[in-house]
């Protein structure tokens, strides 16, 4: 991974256009491609990016980031504070906690919870930058990636959006839908998901283990 600090104006251009004025950023430039623009805040989430396959070139204080779809990401570089590489190597990826491990084997034995006529692909679905859940197929045979969580927070929102933003490439998948299932979503998990056309479902884990059914919901 490659990081540079610097004072930086950023252009996109594609099927928008987007600037982000001269200011002190973060560039994060990583293995499989990707390159991403941060700011000092916002937590996680970039102020813009180009996701992977892409290709960048560097000329004299200019970095031009274009992506298979002709999209260009152009960062005027005027002063770099911090350029440094370093080696990651293999992640060994997230451990879920015993609860998320099991609802996932549960729900996946059980598609019909989501509804009638819902069927299983795969679960773990390994995509470039982690596996999903479960990848299944709903009543009218449209692709749908399950996300779930013992606590449904954004951030298990963000790491759907990205999967679906990812999966939505594949032309013999697309379109795909999204769902984020948990025992407990937050107020604000199911806005942001919402507002973005993921389906929720609140999870009961005793119920799923085939005490009752009745109180899985689907919003």
């Amino acid at each position: 991974m490659r990081l540079v600090i610097a004072r930086c104006s950023v252009d996109y251009a594609g099927r928008l256009s987007a600037h982000l004025p001269s200011a002190t950023r973060l560039i994060l430039v990583k293995a499989d491609g990707s390159v991403s623009i941060h700011a000092d805040d916002r937590a996680y989430k970039p102020l813009n990016w180009m996701s992977p396959p892409c290709a960048l070139k560097e000329a004299d204080g200019v970095w031009t980031v274009e992506n298979k779809a002709g999209e260009k990401l152009i960062i005027t570089l005027e002063e770099v504070l911090h350029d440094s590489s370093h080696e990651l190597g293999v992640d060994p990826g997230l451990i879920k906690d015993g609860v998320e491990a099991h609802l996932q084997e549960l729900l996946a034995d059980r598609m019909e919870v989501l509804g009638a006529g819902w069927s299983l692909i795969r679960r773990e679905y390994p995509t470039a930058i982690g596996p999903v859940d479960i990848l299944c197929r709903d009543s009218d045979g449209a692709t749908v990636a399950v996300e779930i969580k013992r606590r449904g927070e954004i951030d298990g929102v963000e790491q759907l959006t990205r999967y679906l933003e990812l999966l939505n490439r594949d032309p013999l998948l697309a379109p795909v839908k999204g769902v984020f299932a948990a025992q407990e979503i937050k107020p604000q998990a199911r806005v942001l998901a919402t507002d973005r056309g993921i389906g929720c479902v609140v999870l009961d884990y005793d119920e799923l283990r085939g005490i009752d059914d009745d109180k899985l919901k689907l919003f």
